[in-house]
C-alpha cells in the first residue's frame, strides 16, 4: 500500500491531524516561553501560507457551486419544485439557528462568562479593530450589490459573490438549454478547484501545526487564563448543539442513524476544526451529503447555500455568549428587550456572516442591535479577539455540521434521501484519489 493511501486513511489522517495538534501547541508554549524568535516567526509563516492556500479556492468554489447547484435542482422538477425546496432549506437553516442561540443565551444566563474578569486589551488592538467594517443592517444592505461585477471578486467579498452567483444561477435556470455550455464551464471550474483543494487537505496537520502554534507562542496564557470562561461556554455549547440537538433532529426527523452521520462526516468536520473555513470545506460538505444518501441535484443547491448562510456556531451560539460576557466584564445588565435583540439577529442576520470575517460581522450587529455603548463595543470587541483561533475552530465545525444536517433532513422530507447509499460504506471525500471528478 502507497504512503499516500496510508495516509489519506481516515484514523491515520485523522491521528496525524491531532499529533500536529499538540505538537503545534508545545511549540508555540516554547517559542513564548523561551522567547525564540524564529520558531514563531517559522509557525505564523506556516500557518498563514496554509490560510492562504484555503482562502484562495473559497471565491470560484462558492460562485461555481452556486451556479451549478442551482441548475441541478432542474432535474428534480419544475420552478415550483426548486421554490419549495429552498423555502424548507431556508426555514430548517433559521430553525436550526433558533436552537443555537437559545443554547447560548442559556448557557450564559447560568454560567454567567466574563463576571468578575478584569482584562484591558492594548490601545492599538482596540484601534485597529474599531477601523475594520462593522455589522449593521443598511451597510449589509448597501454592500449586498457591488460596483462593478469583477470588484466582488478581485476585493474577496464573499457575500456580494454569493449575490451575484444567484443573481446568474437564477438566469442560466431560466435560460435553459441556452445557458448550458456556462453552466458546464462553472462545473470545470468547480472540479479543477476541487481536485487542487484534495491536494491542500492533505497538508492540513502541516497547516494546524502552525497556526496553533502561532496562536500559543503570540497569546500563550492568555488562551486559558482571565477569557478561559468564555472559551469553556462556547465549547459546551458547540457540543451540546453538535452531539445532542444535530443527533436528536437526525434520528427523529430525519431517521438517521447519528453513527452513521459523524462516521461519515468527520473528515469534514476535522478540516473545519483545523481550517477554520466553511468556504474550503465545502466540496468536503457537499461529497459528504451525497455520501449519506442526499440527492447529488439538491445536495449542490443547499450546501454552497448553507456554506454563505448558515452558521449555527459564529452566527447564533457564539454572538450570544460573547454578548454575554462582554456585557458582564463591563457590568451590563441585559434586559428581556436585550436578549430578545440577540434572537432575531441570530435568526435573521444570518447573511452577514458570509466571508472569513462572519464572527466579527455578527458580533458587532449583535452588539449595535442591543444598543451597547460604542466604547464597550470596541474594548469587547479586542478582549474576544485575542482568543478568536481558539474559538473559531469549534465555531466553524460547529457551522458545517449544520450545513450538512440541514439537507439530510429536507432530503428526507421530500424524498430525496436514498437510504441504500445512506448505508453503504464511502471513502473519506477529497482524501482518495479520484478516477473522475464528482459532479455538483
Amino acid at each position: 500500500m502507497s504512503f499516500v493511501r496510508t495516509y489519506t486513511k481516515p484514523k491515520v489522517f485523522g491521528l496525524i491531524t491531532l499529533a500536529a495538534l499538540v505538537l503545534g501547541a508545545l511549540l508555540g508554549f516554547i517559542a513564548k516561553n523561551s522567547n525564540v524568535s524564529w520558531l514563531a516567526e517559522t509557525l505564523d509563516t506556516i500557518g498563514t501560507v496554509f490560510t492562504n492556500l484555503l482562502q484562495v479556492t473559497v471565491i470560484p468554489l462558492v460562485f461555481t457551486a452556486i451556479v451549478v447547484g442551482v441548475n441541478s435542482l432542474r432535474s428534480l422538477g419544475g420552478p415550483h419544485t426548486a421554490a419549495r425546496l429552498g423555502g424548507k432549506t431556508l426555514l430548517w437553516f433559521a430553525t436550526t439557528s433558533l436552537i443555537a442561540v437559545l443554547i447560548g443565551i442559556m448557557i450564559g444566563l447560568i454560567a454567567r462568562p466574563g463576571t468578575g474578569v478584569q482584562v484591558t486589551p492594548s490601545q492599538a488592538t482596540v484601534d485597529r479593530l474599531s477601523q475594520r467594517a462593522q455589522g449593521d443592517w443598511w451597510t449589509f444592505i448597501k454592500d449586498l450589490v457591488p460596483d462593478n461585477f469583477i470588484a466582488a471578486f478581485s476585493e474577496g467579498d464573499v457575500l456580494q459573490v454569493v449575490f451575484l452567483a444567484l443573481l446568474i444561477a437564477t438566469a442560466t435556470y431560466a435560460l435553459g438549454d441556452r445557458a448550458k455550455p456556462f453552466v458546464a464551464f462553472n462545473q470545470s471550474v468547480f472540479d479543477v478547484i476541487q481536485k487542487v483543494l484534495g491536494w491542500i487537505i492533505r497538508l492540513a496537520p502541516l497547516g494546524v501545526l502552525g497556526l496553533i502554534g502561532h496562536a500559543f507562542a503570540t497569546y500563550g496564557n492568555q488562551f486559558i487564563k482571565p477569557l478561559f470562561s468564555l472559551i469553556w461556554t462556547v465549547y459546551l455549547g458547540a457540543a451540546l448543539i453538535l452531539f445532542v440537538v444535530y443527533p436528536l433532529l437526525l434520528k427523529f426527523v430525519g431517521k438517521v442513524s447519528p453513527l452513521k452521520f459523524f462516521a461519515k462526516a468527520w473528515t469534514a468536520l476535522e478540516f473545519a476544526f483545523v481550517s477554520r473555513s466553511s468556504g474550503a470545506t465545502l466540496p468536503l460538505s457537499r461529497q459528504t451529503a451525497v455520501n449519506l444518501g442526499v440527492d447529488r441535484g439538491y445536495a449542490g443547491f443547499a450546501v454552497p447555500l448553507g456554506t454563505t448562510t448558515k452558521m449555527d456556531g459564529c452566527a447564533a451560539l457564539y454572538p450570544a455568549l460573547a454578548t454575554i460576557f462582554i456585557a458582564n466584564i463591563f457590568g451590563v445588565q441585559l434586559s428581556f428587550v436585550q436578549y430578545l435583540g440577540i434572537v432575531l439577529v441570530a435568526v435573521f442576520g444570518a447573511l452577514a456572516t458570509a466571508g472569513t470575517t462572519g464572527w466579527f460581522t455578527m458580533l458587532t450587529l449583535t452588539l449595535s442591535a442591543i444598543d451597547l455603548p460604542a466604547e464597550v463595543i470596541a474594548t469587547g470587541i479586542a478582549i474576544v479577539f485575542a482568543i478568536d483561533p481558539i474559538l473559531d475552530m469549534i465555531r466553524t465545525a460547529t457551522n458545517v455540521a449544520g450545513q450538512i444536517t440541514v439537507p439530510v433532513l429536507v432530503a428526507r422530507s421530500e424524498g430525496l434521501l436514498d437510504d441504500e447509499v445512506l448505508s453503504a460504506p464511502s471513502a473519506p471525500p477529497l482524501l482518495e484519489p479520484e478516477k473522475e471528478p464528482a459532479k455538483v
